[in-house]
């Protein structure tokens, strides 16, 4: 794997004292491993990664300028891989380096690989021009953390756009499962790792110091014969849960069974296939720079909300109020 440092300097954060810092709801050391032994077949499952990547090919493409330097988190190299087949969009990067947490994944890249943390991120400040995230930020234990980290990397007026999964992800199959428990043990326990709920991550990217913020949602059905095989899909796509306060007793057979029976009862359509869903997270936002547009002071109008509609007052508040 080629070391791409000559490009981005590194800034390692050093560690903190003991006990400091946000909640650890999620087990990354567990997260690695699982994304490792996903990395030999990850290809034939990333649907998810391949669709976000493209999404994120395609809002670059909107943007009206070139970058020197690109750096990629996750996606298990479906950025590059989107990327070669966008050649007027990768023609707006000098460098792209593809990065993340497992390095069976990164060595995957279409381009420069590298093994990071994104929640330690080794990144010099004001070292790259864009960042594309892609479903990755979603198992980090501060999200606001994360995107200020990357906001300092990008230099001013950089670009930052990211995808995650959302809190209606599995909907269907947290459903069941605690359903299922319910029946055979008398209680519940979180089975399905908690993803960020379906908040206004323009506001996140405010709050992390981001410029312009955006934010939309991209839902997707995905449909299976039965839960063996979405959760067989889930293993291959190193998306299972890695909670900390994750169950440690083994799990009987019996569950499983009834986990997928009550999943088939309660959502299967008329064909007999269930649905599984999937919610994609879109946030973009720029690095500030002095010469980029301010917002207007609030009472700073100078036009009636009357004259722009071409009404009179009255009429315009009595419209308003029916």
């Amino acid at each position: 794997m080629t070391d791409p440092t000559h490009h981005i300097p590194t800034n390692a954060p050093a560690a903190g004292p003991h006990g400091e810092g946000p909640p650890q709801l999620f087990d990354r050391v567990l997260l690695k491993q699982r994304k490792n032994r996903a990395a030999g077949e990850f290809d034939d499952y990333n649907f998810l990664h391949a669709r976000a990547a493209e999404d994120l090919i395609d809002r670059v493409s909107a943007v009206t300028r070139d970058f020197d330097t690109c750096l990629v988190l996750g996606g298990g190299g479906a950025v590059g891989r989107a990327l070669k087949k966008r050649p007027d969009v990768a023609g707006k990067f000098g460098h792209v380096i593809e990065a993340d947490l497992a390095q069976g994944l990164a060595r995957t890249s279409t381009f420069k690989g590298l093994v990071l943390d994104e929640e330690r991120l080794p990144i010099a400040d004001e070292s790259v021009d864009i960042v594309l995230s892609c479903l990755s930020l979603h198992w980090t234990n501060d999200l606001v953390g994360a995107l200020i980290q990357l906001n300092r990397a990008l230099r001013p007026d950089g670009f930052f756009a990211g995808a995650l999964l959302g809190g209606s992800t599995l909907t269907e199959l947290r459903q069941s499962m605690m359903a299922a428990e319910s029946e055979l043990a008398g209680g519940v326990s979180a089975r399905v790792s908690p993803f960020a709920d379906t908040i206004d991550m323009a506001g996140l990217m405010a709050r992390a110091g981001f410029a312009m913020p955006v934010s939309d949602v991209d839902r997707v059905t995905a449909r299976y014969g039965n839960s063996f095989v979405l959760m067989r899909d889930l293993r291959k796509m190193g998306e299972t849960s890695v909670l900390k306060t994750r169950p440690r007793e083994p799990v009987t057979k019996r569950f499983f069974v009834r986990t997928a029976e009550i999943y088939s009862e309660k959502f299967a359509h008329e064909d007999g296939k269930i649905p599984a869903t999937f919610e994609i997270l879109h946030a973009a936002g720029w690095a500030p720079h002095p010469d980029q547009p301010k917002p207007k002071r609030p009472g700073s109008a100078t036009v009636r909300l009357a004259d722009a509609l071409g009404v009179d007052e009255r009429s315009a508040g009595q419209k308003a109020g029916d």
